[in-house]
This record gives C-alpha cells, sequence and structure tokens, in this order.
C-alpha cells in the first residue's frame, strides 16, 4: 500500500511546484519598476496577467480556476475595482461563446453532427483523397456553430476517422496507420485549424481576438470576418488535404467500401428525427441572424441566445443539458476573466505605451514589410505555446497595435492576425485541443507530425497571405 500514495505525493508536489512557479512570475514583475510612461496599476496589472497565462500553461489547477485566481488578485491587491474587476463576466461577447457552446451540444445530442458527416462519407468517399475532403467538408459545416474546435474534432470528426480507418484494417497498433489513418486524421487536423480560421464562433479564442481588436477601436462582426476568411479559407481546404496526399500518401487510394459503410449507417440512424430538424432549422436561422445581424439590428449574441430559446422550447435540449454543459461554463469563466484583464491592459495605457516604443524600431520600413515581419513572428512564436487562448492574450493585442502603429491598416491587422491566431496551430502535436486528442490516436509518428505540420503552415501562411491578400484588396480592406 506505500506505494499506492507515491503518484498522488508526486502530483502533490508538481502541482505546488508549477503554482509556486505561477506566483514567482507575478512577484517578479510585480517589484520591478513600471517603466517611465506606464502607471503603476497598468504594471500591477501585467503582473497578474502574465502570471494567470503562465499558471494556464503551466495547468497547475484547472483554466477556469486559475483565471478566477487572477480576477481575486485585481481585486485583492486594489489593481481594479470589484466593479471593474468583475465587468468581463457581463461581456456580451463571452455571451456569444457561451450560447454557441450550448447550440453546440444540440448538434451532438441529436446525432445531427454524425449524420452530416456520413453524409460527407458517401458522398466523397469513394477515394481516400474524398474521405479527406469529407472530413474537411464535415468541420467546416459545423465550424460557424460549434465554438470548441476540440469537440468538432474529438466529438463528431474523430469517431468517424477510426471507424473509416479500422474498416480498412488501418490501426494505429500494428503498424498499418499508413494505409488510410495516418491521412485521414492528418486531415482531420489541418481541416479543423482552417475552418477555424473562417468563422468568429468556430473557436472560443477568435471573440477574444475581436474584443481586444474593439478595446482598440476596431470593430469586427460576424459577417466581417467570415467574408474575409472566406476565399483563402475555401482555397486551403482544397489545397492543404492534396498536399498531404502527395507528401504523406495512404497506402490505399481507393475506398469505395467507406462510401458504402456511410449510407448503411445513414440506413440504420432512419430518417432525420423531428429533434435534428428543429436543429438544422435553428442553425440556418442563425446563420442568416449572424450574416445579416446589422441590416436587421440583431446583434449576433441576441441570436444565439434566441437559437438556444428555441432549442429549449422545442425539447432538442433540456435545461439540465445546459447545467451539464461543462465545458461551456469554465469557457465562460476563464474567457471572461483574460478578456477584463486584457482590455484594462488598454485602457490603462500598457498596450500604448508597447506600440509606441516597439512600433518606432519600424519607423524606416514601409508598413507592408513591417506588417508581413509581425505577422510572422507572432505565427511561428506559437511553438512556444500550448494554447490558442494564451498566444491570443498574451501576444494578440500588443501586436495588434504595433502593427496599427506602423501604418497597417487596422481592421486588416486585426482579421489577419486572428486568422493566424487559429493557422498557427499545425505544426506541433500540443497546439491546440485537437492536437493532443488526434494525435494520442497514434495513427502518426511525431517526426512525421511535426514535418507536416511545418509543411502546412508555410502552404497557409501562403495562401492566406498571397491569395487572400489579393482578396483583401478586392474588399477594400488595404
Amino acid at each position: 500500500m506505500p506505494h499506492a500514495s507515491e503518484p498522488t505525493q508526486r502530483s502533490r508536489w508538481s502541482v505546488a511546484l508549477r503554482f509556486s512557479a505561477t506566483l514567482l512570475v507575478a512577484v517578479v514583475i510585480w517589484l520591478i519598476p513600471a517603466p517611465q510612461g506606464v502607471a503603476v496599476e497598468a504594471w500591477h496589472l501585467l503582473a497578474i496577467f502574465v502570471a494567470t497565462i503562465v499558471g494556464i500553461v503551466l495547468e497547475p489547477m484547472p483554466m477556469g480556476a486559475v483565471a478566477l485566481f487572477g480576477v481575486a488578485a485585481t481585486m485583492l491587491t486594489g489593481t481594479l475595482t470589484v466593479n471593474d474587476a468583475l465587468s468581463g463576466f457581463s461581456n456580451r461577447v463571452i455571451w456569444l461563446v457561451l450560447m454557441a457552446f450550448f447550440i453546440a451540444r444540440g448538434f451532438i445530442k441529436t446525432g445531427l453532427g454524425a449524420r452530416i458527416a456520413y453524409c460527407f462519407v458517401g458522398l466523397l468517399g469513394r477515394r481516400t483523397l474524398g474521405l479527406g475532403y469529407s472530413m474537411a467538408a464535415t468541420d467546416f459545416v459545423l465550424a460557424p456553430a460549434i465554438p470548441s474546435n476540440t469537440a468538432r474534432a474529438g466529438a463528431v470528426v474523430f469517431p468517424i476517422v477510426r471507424s473509416v480507418a479500422h474498416a480498412f484494417d488501418s490501426r494505429s497498433e500494428d503498424g498499418t496507420s499508413r494505409k488510410v489513418g495516418a491521412f485521414l486524421i492528418q486531415c482531420a487536423f489541418h481541416g479543423n485549424l482552417i475552418t477555424s480560421a473562417m468563422f468568429l464562433t468556430a473557436m472560443a479564442a477568435n471573440p477574444l481576438a475581436a474584443q481586444m481588436a474593439g478595446d482598440q477601436g476596431i470593430e469586427i462582426t460576424w459577417a466581417r470576418w467570415a467574408v474575409a476568411a472566406s476565399v483563402p479559407g475555401l482555397l486551403s481546404l482544397l489545397v492543404v488535404p492534396f498536399v498531404l496526399y502527395k507528401l504523406y500518401p495512404p497506402q490505399i487510394t481507393e475506398t469505395p467500401q467507406a462510401s458504402q459503410m456511410a449510407k448503411s449507417k445513414l440506413a440504420e440512424m432512419g430518417p432525420m428525427k423531428r429533434s435534428e430538424w428543429f436543429m438544422l432549422g435553428t442553425f440556418v436561422l442563425l446563420l442568416i441572424l449572424w450574416i445579416f445581424g446589422r441590416t436587421l439590428h440583431v446583434h449576433s449574441t441576441v441570436a444565439a441566445m434566441f437559437g438556444l430559446c428555441i432549442l429549449l422550447i422545442t425539447s432538442v435540449l433540456t435545461w439540465e443539458d445546459v447545467l451539464r454543459e461543462k465545458a461551456a461554463w469554465n469557457t465562460f469563466i476563464w474567457l471572461s476573466a483574460l478578456v477584463m484583464m486584457a482590455s484594462f491592459l488598454s485602457k490603462l495605457g500598457l498596450i500604448a505605451w508597447f506600440s509606441e516604443t516597439v512600433g518606432g524600431l519600424f519607423t524606416d520600413v514601409g508598413w507592408i514589410p513591417a506588417f508581413l515581419a509581425l505577422s510572422l513572428i507572432y505565427f511561428y512564436s506559437h511553438y512556444f505555446f500550448a494554447s490558442n487562448t494564451a498566444h491570443v492574450s498574451s501576444m494578440y493585442a500588443a501586436f495588434l497595435a504595433v502593427a496599427v502603429a506602423v501604418g497597417t491598416p487596422p481592421v486588416l491587422a486585426a482579421l489577419v492576425l486572428g486568422f493566424f491566431s487559429n493557422l498557427f496551430s499545425s505544426m506541433t502535436h500540443y497546439s491546440t485541443g485537437p492536437a493532443p486528442v488526434l494525435f494520442g490516436a497514434g495513427f502518426v509518428q511525431l517526426p512525421d507530425w511535426w514535418k507536416l505540420g511545418a509543411v502546412v503552415s508555410v502552404v497557409n501562411v501562403a495562401i492566406w497571405l498571397g491569395i487572400g491578400g489579393c482578396w483583401w484588396k478586392i474588399l477594400g480592406l488595404w
């Protein structure tokens, strides 16, 4: 029995060390004198904010709990008033994300998400490349209404990838992963990141970026984000699976059984149920309201809340479903905390000071090369992050301020950095929530994951800054 307590004891020591490291970061920054031109309150808030980000990365406790510690610290130290510290919980963007999580539960509970996936597999799955496109297409359809890229990849797409792989005797444990499984895992992963970049509501940190842009006077609506991302996003969805097919080819290229399997699954599911029809109708209505919300004078948060009410009235969801959605409430807490601290860093002048200081380094450079350099630094620094949220929280506002300071059109800068806040996750197996889920299945070896991720990152950067740049010129963003 003495051995049974050892892992617990080591775990306690690990938690204590990580918590101590987090606290040490806060203390060190706090004790450093504030630079000239920076208010003491702003510097102290920076100390708490950076420590919160470090805590999110080190995870001495769940992310929501770490964020709550950060909020408490701002009040206990007198850095912010109680009303200011709690202001993030009334932010309308945060409520949009919360409502979208609940709506996403409807896709999973009714089975509509799986039905959509099997429809694409049945339509495109006669060849392995087509199967790869079917995974990307499924994610694309679900992305606008499911703000958790991990939920889309893990709860909807991954089970279908695994079923298809096993149907062709492609397994991670017996050396047959390269038959079809490894290729499909890569398509599912990179497709998930691309669709996350295409919609404001496709990844939880996207609204955080939009809020940070708003704090600098740059408005990003759901429709503006979607339209700007549409052309480069669709092109990436077409090109990336093909690049993977050429660089990492499956051993089996013809898969007529997959199409037959999908049709068999659809037959087992039977005709669409009443709950699925209500879910589909609500989803279509939400898309209309999100796209034309400004014309109809309906804010996207109001639309999302209305959509949830419809699902509750029609019994697609119950109130118990809402209360049990732990990921939604956890995200609500940490996102509210981070938005609040990031907003007050801007209001207290720290972001303006940073942009003036760093922007001075680019005084003799035109805004285009300066912005390209800033964008690439922002993108490839994600090698040092294990969370999109941590990266966006710590770097987005500062890099946006510098980009605007060197002359980059504000909306262009905000959107490109927002898109990159998803695309930069392609490179490692720890980069974002779906990465450990899909990598953990064991179909793709670590060196292959990193090599393919590096290539895909270059392809995406070229598409989004090249073709995307031309599209944004047509839209008048620069």
